[in-house]
């Protein structure tokens, strides 16, 4: 049977929001360590790891998908019941439309409960060790106060209860059998541990600035995987053949302690909204801090060329834009259509477009599920003209001798999607549904004025500016850190 907790008061502390124990740390910056790992062990097993590879964008847009876990851990842990019902029947939907075979013919389904459940047990198990990694271990009764919040967190979704075990001590049985017998050396955890620690591209902010970021991600790169594999359990290292560097365990504790001296910054520093809204922040975007930062840029710019003087053959500074605004077919394959990041253009690859958009926008059932419809037909569109060797997928080879994208289930794509956006249905898009979208204000080459003297975005302008950018292969300044930047 579970234990039941109650403050000084009397009363029964809250499973959700400010009181409960996974508010008091949801702030602390070794969650950044924890995370991590949680997320190697989900891609261990053998599902989840199947379900990453085919579908995630976590190799090409690793800092969108961390900002995307991190809303929806807060709405999922906030104090509101409507809010977290709405956050659980998204991914509800979002994990069934996850489902298919892995490379040695395996079924997997983002929906089986015991794989939800998996997910639920890493994170728990992740931030316990966090805080005995840091030499500041949680209290058996938090250790227990937590478990229920995070039990109370899986039953949100309606799955069966039984998944997870009631009590704690019966949690840690049931989190050893499955590290025993059901993780394996996922090709989805290897990418994670050996690529794209080693290949992070920079967050949006940051872009323009590859020397410098090169330099930084050489040296913390190689060491957050390093950190990563001497924290997973001992017997599962062993039998993945996980290399353990010389000396890693004491790198390992010492990154925990050291990042756990955060906790002695002023109060709200490193809040981790903050954090996460300044990793998502693109350098165009109308927030301060992004101006303030873009103003460092020159400054930062004159550093990297003085590494590259240094150091010339070390590291390559990224190719320049072409003044004329275009990228080229094989950039736009890369940085745009091809979200998954396995070198083809499948369905997996509108189908997370699709799935950033309902994000965005915080679309319905009946409106999402219209969204990716149009996604679905543009995609038979597209491989009905580009495929020409019929294996299923178009290359970048197939997209580059193609002449164009624009088709009509594109634009009836574009004018589902300005639908989805137009909130209040009266055939324009205002400043504020335009900054739910695009998350910043009008820019001046995307905006009309209404008859009452308001900034609007038209119908028209939507679409041929939509057009523009997925066939067009044309920089956008609204799109771009929509679709492209990681």
């Amino acid at each position: 049977m579970t234990v039941s907790h109650t403050a000084d008061d009397g009363t029964q502390p809250p499973l959700f929001g400010p009181g409960s124990q996974f508010h008091e740390l949801f702030d602390d910056p070794r969650w950044a360590f924890a995370m991590v790992r949680a997320t190697v062990l989900e891609a261990a097993h053998p599902q989840i790891g199947a379900a990453l590879i085919d579908n995630s964008t976590f190799v090409t847009h690793p800092w969108r998908r961390l900002r995307n876990t991190f809303l929806s851990l807060q709405r999922m842990f906030g104090a509101d019941d409507q809010v977290r019902a709405k956050e659980a029947a998204r991914l509800n939907r979002l994990h069934t439309r996850l489902k298919g075979k892995d490379a040695n013919d395996r079924p997997y389904d983002a929906m089986d409960p015991g794989v939800r459940a998996w997910v639920v047990a890493t994170l728990f198990e992740s931030a316990v060790t966090m805080c005995r990694l840091s030499g500041r271990p949680l209290s058996p009764s938090a250790v227990e106060r937590l478990y229920g919040e995070f039990r109370a967190y899986h039953a949100a979704f309606g799955d069966e209860t039984g998944q997870l075990p009631l009590a704690l001590t019966e949690f840690w049985a049931y989190y050893d059998q499955m590290v025993e017998e059901e993780l394996e050396n996922t090709e989805a955890m290897r990418i994670i541990l050996y690529k794209l620690f080693d290949h992070l591209p920079a967050p949006p902010l940051l872009n323009g600035l590859p020397t410098l970021w090169a330099l930084g991600r050489a040296v913390v790169g190689p060491a957050l995987g390093a950190i990563t594999v001497a924290s997973l359990p001992e017997s599962f290292r062993r039998r993945a053949g996980l290399p353990e560097l010389l000396g890693a365990g004491a790198l390992m504790q010492g990154a925990y302690l050291t990042v756990d001296l955060a906790r002695f910054l002023p109060e709200g520093w490193l809040r981790a909204q903050n954090i996460a809204d300044l990793l998502a922040l693109s350098p165009t975007s109308d927030d301060p801090r992004a101006r303030t930062v873009t103003a460092l840029h020159e400054r930062m710019r004159r550093a990297g060329a003085l590494l590259r003087l240094i150091t010339p053959t070390s590291f390559r500074p990224a190719p320049e834009t072409p003044s004329s605004g275009q990228r080229s077919a094989e950039e736009f394959f890369r940085d745009v259509l091809d979200q998954t990041g396995d070198g083809y253009l499948t369905w997996p690859d509108l189908a997370a477009m699709a799935r950033e958009l309902c994000g965005r926008l915080e679309l319905d059932e009946p409106a999402e599920t219209r969204l990716y419809d149009a996604f679905a037909d543009w995609w038979r569109e597209l491989q009905t003209a580009l495929d020409t060797d019929g294996d299923g997928r178009v290359s970048a080879e197939e997209y580059a001798a193609a002449p164009s994208l624009a088709g009509p289930a594109l634009i009836r794509t574009a004018e589902v999607l300005f639908d989805a956006a137009d909130k209040d249905g009266n055939e324009r898009i205002d400043e504020a549904e335009y900054r739910a979208l695009f998350r910043t204000a009008f820019h001046r080459d995307t905006t009309g004025e209404a008859t009452d003297g308001t900034t609007v975005y038209t119908r028209g302008a939507f679409v041929r500016d939509f057009l523009s950018f997925m066939s067009g292969r044309r920089l956008s300044t609204p799109y771009d850190p929509l679709l492209a930047e990681a």
